[in-house]
């Protein structure tokens, strides 16, 4: 079976949440991950840091460094990514987790906030992937990985929060388009959303606290779909938008049990969800 031994990841917001529960799911095979955040510190309410990410990344077998980036800039990206290849010689695969987000309609949402869900995940995902392009295109099995939905066109899914789908939309057609322009390179470009709403500091500061995470899965859901996308060939699945469940049931998986925060409680579907089929 190929697994991510020796594969070296760069992995935006990967400090905490599905970021980080990604770099550790690869960490497990020996892998080499550059973990790629802002928090050098530790936050009031954000558990994590880079540097505490990468603690447990290398107890957990693999090897970290802490990259301490704003992906809004392209010379903080650049530096990063220097680094990366300086350390461990190269970079195979790119997971673009980073992600803000604000879910307020139009009249709410100040433009500050909308500049920063664009900035970070826009322009943070086009500018990592260029970045890190020409690396991958020297990689075996090299691989784009999105955490972004599928960019279905329907009216329930921008009239109540605009400014943020627009944002994650962009991060999907950089799928799209990036899956196209290096097919013949065999780079593959695809996206990744959890089919039910998932335990992270995001849910729980900004959806509904407790309540909210009682009805979610865990990141160990989307990082074992990562893993099963990551670890295939990058010739044969790419400008496709996956959902962690159907990824894990066609390697196989039937019990989702596992992941569930409250298996007695019902699950919230995510956002995008129902029309991603």
């Amino acid at each position: 079976m190929p697994d991510l031994s020796e594969k070296t990841l760069f992995i935006t917001g990967a400090s905490r949440g599905i970021g980080k529960a990604i770099a550790l799911r690869a960490a497990r095979d020996g892998a080499n991950i550059a973990v790629v955040a802002k928090t050098d510190q530790p936050h009031p309410t954000l558990p994590g840091t880079v540097h505490s990410a990468v603690e447990e990344i290398e107890a957990a077998g693999g090897s970290g460094l802490a990259c301490i980036t704003d992906i809004r800039f392209e010379d903080q990206v650049q530096a990063a990514v220097d680094a990366t290849v300086e350390t461990f010689g190269g970079i195979d695969i790119l997971v673009n987790n980073a992600s803000a987000i604000q879910l307020t309609g139009t009249l709410e949402t100040p433009i500050k906030r909308f500049d920063l869900m664009h900035s970070v995940n826009v322009r943070g995902t086009f500018v990592c992937s260029q970045t890190c392009l020409p690396h991958l295109a020297r990689a075996p099995n090299p691989h784009i990985l999105n955490l972004a939905p599928a960019p279905v066109m329907r009216p329930e899914w921008f009239e109540h929060h605009l400014a943020y789908t627009m944002s994650k939309y962009g991060m999907s057609m950089c799928v799209l388009g990036m899956a196209e322009e290096f097919r013949e390179q065999g780079i593959a470009a695809n996206a990744l959303w959890p089919k039910t709403t998932i335990a992270t500091a995001a849910i729980r500061n900004l959806l509904g606290g407790d309540d909210a995470i009682r009805r979610c899965r865990t990141p160990d859901i989307v990082a074992d779909a990562a893993y099963c996308i990551l670890t295939g060939d990058s010739r044969t699945r790419t400008g496709q938008f996956l959902v962690d469940e159907d990824v894990l049931r066609e390697a196989g998986v039937t019990q989702f049990d596992q992941y569930a925060i409250s298996p007695d409680e019902p699950l919230q579907p995510d956002l995008f969800v129902p029309m991603t089929k």
